[in-house]
């Protein structure tokens, strides 16, 4: 399932953040599903904003340099939130902005290119992006019961809303640690395929500890390729330093393959 965006919500959003307020860093790293080869790292920078949280992420090349960003502003419903995603190599960029029932969702394919924008009704139980990760935790009971949770899903990269399923799969041991395999698939043919989603969670705290599926973040030839992508530590704070450091750090324009 893949991203969205908007222009100048970075900054604005971004400069709306109280300061002072706790951020949590969480390290990701992409793989290749088949053979393990390394495709690029992600740091994600949480922060609470009352009763709830923005994120900011920083997807990075090998060496460590960022070429693509994504600023997701503190939502009252964390499934739907706005957000902005930014690659620094084409000038791909996405987003999605609330306009009361409605989300104008927004594409530009390249810099120079223009912007591709449609305006979709909201649906009752939508999902947008990493709000995901909180209809997850919003279902976890029913999900651990064996029950399956439809929801709709907002497929960025054809500006439509796609029905999912949701399931558990089983309990499984990651790393040492207890935790739960979900899966989710659409629920419906619309003429194009898209792979199911496998998601590992962890029993004691309902964190993410891995995605495999397809990614949001364009390869070097232009595609979209099925990733592997762990969370093996735990949530580390960090200063407002480094989260300021981050909405601002050029991003790159290529990565060395």
């Amino acid at each position: 399932m893949r991203s969205l965006l908007l222009p100048c919500l970075l900054l604005l959003a971004a400069a709306a953040l109280p300061a002072g307020a706790a951020v949590l860093r969480v390290e990701g790293e992409a793989l290749a599903p088949k053979g393990g080869r390394a495709l690029y790292r992600e740091t994600h920078y949480l922060q609470d904003v009352g009763a709830q949280q923005a994120r900011l992420v920083l997807y990075r090349c090998n060496d460590g340099r960022p070429f693509a960003r994504k600023w997701m502003p503190a939502a009252a419903n964390a499934q739907a939130p706005d957000f902005e995603f930014v690659d620094g190599r084409d000038g791909r960029r996405e987003a999605v902005q609330a306009q009361g029932t409605q989300r104008r969702v927004s594409i530009r394919a390249a810099s120079g290119a223009a912007d591709a924008a449609k305006t979709l009704q909201m649906p009752g139980g939508g999902v947008i992006d990493a709000g995901f990760d909180a209809a997850v935790r919003a279902h976890w009971s029913t999900l651990l019961q064996g029950d399956t949770v439809a929801l709709p899903f907002l497929l960025t990269s054809r500006q439509r809303w796609v029905p999912v399923k949701l399931r558990r799969v089983g309990a499984v041991d990651w790393q040492g640690q207890p935790a739960e395999q979900l899966q989710m698939q659409l629920d419906a043919w619309f003429g194009f395929a898209v792979p199911a989603v496998n998601l590992v969670y962890a029993r004691a705290d309902r964190r993410l500890l891995q995605f495999e599926g397809t990614g949001n973040v364009r390869d070097a030839d232009g595609g979209w390729p099925q990733v592997r992508i762990r969370f093996p530590g735990a949530p580390r704070p960090v200063s407002e330093g480094e989260l300021s450091a981050a909405r601002t750090q050029p991003l790159a324009a290529s990565c060395t393959r």
